[in-house]
């Protein structure tokens, strides 16, 4: 199982320059979420200072009560082999085969016989999809084949949390559409806990459990796949629907005065629905996600403190055998 991680005020910065202050948010365990925002609003900065391969000004990332920005160096190499990191182009050895790249880490990090590494390298390249493929190089590979690699290696130490920057960058809808089933599938069947970096408005739709949202060096929110997607926060509407009307400019410098303007000049059709669509499930043969009842146990926990519209899409989103194990009233019928 995933194991939950707590991202407290965390700041960051280059030089004079300020990434984002003050971000905190908790990654639930099991759960799959993702981070969104423009280009160049530090997101990748985020999800690698979340394994200590950047250093925060301020701030703490808890993993079992572990803090990463302050504990030792033998404390942080032994937190990090619960992390499995899929970067943006695989980061594959060019002069490995992909079987050898797969077992790297089990390699470096273990003392695993050959004929152990061998067995989990396969189990974990079948996972992805890649029987067959063992003994190609990276550069006979296609972009969405990089990326089930890199996937496969961040698997082969069993990770509790997953962390995949822009996994859907360089591919097309086609192979975006596969990797992003892949991703449910592997939460189904190790529940592990998933954060995606991604610009990808369809992927934020139909993938993860939470969202959240990067803008001008803050979170502007980070909540439920329900209360982000429902949100009539200006900045967070306009990148749901991708539009040019809103705070979101093309050098992301517009003023408010301009984006208010440009709002109430919208027409109600031009702004797009404020609804959640339905999130992709587990693939045939493989068990319901565990994380989804977690989701709407958690919210209805909760659901006096939600605007009316998220009530009413966690209310949705119930089954009849949902609501009768959790005795609430029948869906009403027209």
């Amino acid at each position: 199982m995933g194991v939950a991680v707590q991202v407290r005020e965390l700041t960051k910065s280059f030089g004079g320059h300020r990434v984002w202050s003050d971000v905190s948010l908790t990654l639930p365990h099991g759960e799959v979420s993702a981070i969104l925002g423009p280009s160049g609003t530090g997101k990748s900065v985020l999800l690698k200072s979340l394994i200590g391969l950047l250093q925060p000004d301020r701030g703490q990332v808890l993993v079992d009560g572990t803090d990463l920005c302050s504990c030792s160096e033998d404390e942080l190499y032994e937190v990090r082999k619960r992390f499995g990191v899929l970067f943006q182009d695989g980061a594959l050895f060019g002069s490995m085969d992909l079987y050898d790249n797969v077992a790297f880490p089990l390699r470096e990090h273990t003392r695993k016989s050959e004929s152990e590494i061998r067995r989990i390298a396969r189990e974990k390249m079948e996972l992805v999809g890649l029987t067959g493929a063992e003994h190609k190089l990276p550069g006979e590979l296609s972009g969405g084949m990089r990326k089930r690699a890199g996937l496969a290696r961040a698997l082969v130490l069993e990770p509790e949390v997953i962390l995949c920057d822009e996994p859907d960058s360089g591919l097309d809808p086609v192979r975006t559409a596969y990797l992003s089933q892949l991703l449910i599938d592997l939460n189904a069947q190790i529940d592990a806990t998933i954060l995606l970096v991604t610009h990808n408005i369809d992927v934020a739709r139909t993938v993860p459990d939470n969202i959240g949202l990067l803008f001008r060096g803050r979170l502007v929110l980070f909540g439920t796949r329900e209360l982000l997607l429902t949100s009539e926060e200006p900045v967070v509407d306009q990148f749901v629907h991708g539009r040019r009307a809103g705070p979101i400019g093309m050098s992301e410098e517009k003023d408010s005065t301009t984006a208010a303007a440009e709002l109430a000049r919208l027409e109600p059709g031009e702004r797009g629905p404020r609804e959640v669509v339905p999130q992709l499930a587990p693939g045939p043969g493989l068990p319901e996600r565990v994380a989804v009842r977690r989701r709407k146990l958690r919210m209805l926990r909760e659901l006096d403190s939600y605007p009316p519209a998220v009530r009413e899409q966690v209310l949705a989103g119930l089954s009849e055998a949902e609501r009768r194990e959790w005795r609430l009233p029948p869906r009403d019928r027209p």
